[in-house]
């Protein structure tokens, strides 16, 4: 389950890192990468509940519980990221999912460092 919530923690900063990148290529003009943006949302919030499964079997095999409730905490997070971001309430939206990019990479700095 080690490699699981390190592989998954990865791939979700990888797509929150995306998140960024094609929101900032949005607002510069690229009106056609908004479609893009939405779907990466979308497969970037599976990767983080693949994630959770991962935390979830870590706590329960191996005893180690702070990845299940910074895994929780995100989920939280990026639930309200999408409800703000469909609403178009970019005042929440651009700080929040630079405080989201953050936690994720502090998470999958720790789920590499920690978990050995």
């Amino acid at each position: 389950m080690r490699w699981t919530i390190r592989v998954t923690s990865v791939l979700h900063l990888a797509g929150v890192l995306g998140q960024a990148l094609l929101a900032g290529l949005f607002v510069t003009g690229d009106a056609d990468l908004l479609s893009w943006h939405e779907s990466n949302a979308g497969i970037t919030y599976s990767l983080l509940l693949v994630q959770f499964v991962a935390a979830v079997f870590l706590w329960r095999r191996g005893r180690v519980v702070w990845p299940f409730w910074a895994t929780s905490a995100l989920i939280a997070a990026e639930s309200l990221q999408i409800w703000v971001g469909m609403s178009r309430d970019l005042a929440v939206h651009f700080p929040l999912g630079m405080s989201i990019f953050g936690a994720s990479a502090v998470m999958t700095l720790l789920v590499w460092r920690v978990t050995r």
